[in-house]
């Protein structure tokens, strides 16, 4: 049986529809003082795949009463979203590390025999705080698929920096193109500019892959640099559209041509979905 948590009820009925499973009937809405009311109303199968994002504190609330809800089976938990997960880290005295306080917060509740799956997680580290198996998925090769289908122009695929270089590595591997990422220079305290490090964009169609959209300042600066450097059309790619604030406008100003995410966060930019992926991960 699969359970769509409420983030996650479009992607929950693409993964049944992938394995041919039941999606299970749930009841989700709050009491008047505004605390999270979740019900399954469907009769339990023995075996369970849970498919809940936690954008937001609400959304871990409602994951923790599923969990509740199925304690004392195994289940298959998959959090193709995983809020908190930048927080993985002490970066001042008295902080403290939410991305270990989430996974053992879940973890609590699965019982042996339990699997944990995420999607292109902040930092894998934070897997080590289950108990239980936990894997992170890779989405890199279904944003190539469908780049793959655009039509572009000699293409190469850009990372926003060094750090997320291993993305546009993968993606780049799986059409047969090329890949770098942007270097930044500093030339004074205050003057700083950013190009690609190896290769001329100039004249061909940009793909700018990341992990994650947040504020789009990164990528609005990013599109605006290589367009300015002559790139023909500069493509947005990313897995999770968190796109808080005026983040779309920022990118729409800059001049992107597109913006192609997947449904680990259902918005209207998520044209790709991980359902395929998260099946054959789960399937028995």
């Amino acid at each position: 049986m699969i359970i769509g948590g409420p983030s996650s009820q479009l992607l929950g009925g693409r993964v049944a529809k992938v394995l041919k499973e039941d999606l299970a009937l749930c009841e989700y809405s709050s009491f008047p003082d505004g605390e999270s009311y979740t019900q399954v109303c469907s009769d339990l199968d023995d075996r369970i795949v849970l498919i809940q994002s936690t954008p937001s504190d609400r959304d871990i609330i409602q994951l923790l009463q599923l969990l509740d809800v199925f304690r004392g089976r195994r289940i298959d938990l998959v959090v193709p979203y995983f809020g908190y997960a930048r927080q993985d880290k002490q970066f001042k005295p008295g902080e403290p590390l939410s991305a270990r306080a989430m996974a053992v917060a879940m973890d609590a509740f699965l019982e042996e025999g339990s699997r944990i799956f995420t999607v292109n997680i902040h930092d894998r580290s934070v897997l080590n705080n289950f108990r239980h198996e936990a894997t992170d998925l890779d989405a890199a090769s279904v944003l190539a698929d469908e780049i793959g289908k655009m039509k572009l122009d000699h293409p190469v695929i850009i990372s926003p920096d060094k750090g997320a270089v291993r993305m546009a590595k993968v993606a780049a591997a799986r059409l047969g193109i090329d890949y770098d990422y942007l270097e930044k220079t500093r030339h004074s305290g205050t003057e700083v500019s950013m190009a690609p490090k190896e290769i001329d964009a100039s004249g061909r169609d940009v793909v700018i892959l990341d992990d994650m959209i947040a504020t789009g300042g990164t990528m609005a600066q990013a599109i605006s640099i290589l367009k300015s450097n002559g790139a023909k059309r500069v493509y947005l790619g990313s897995v999770h559209p968190v796109l808080t604030g005026n983040a779309v406008l920022k990118l729409c100003r800059a001049g992107v041509e597109s913006i192609i995410t997947t449904d680990t966060l259902e918005k209207a930019v998520s044209t790709v979905s991980v359902a395929r992926l998260i099946a054959e991960a789960v399937r028995p």
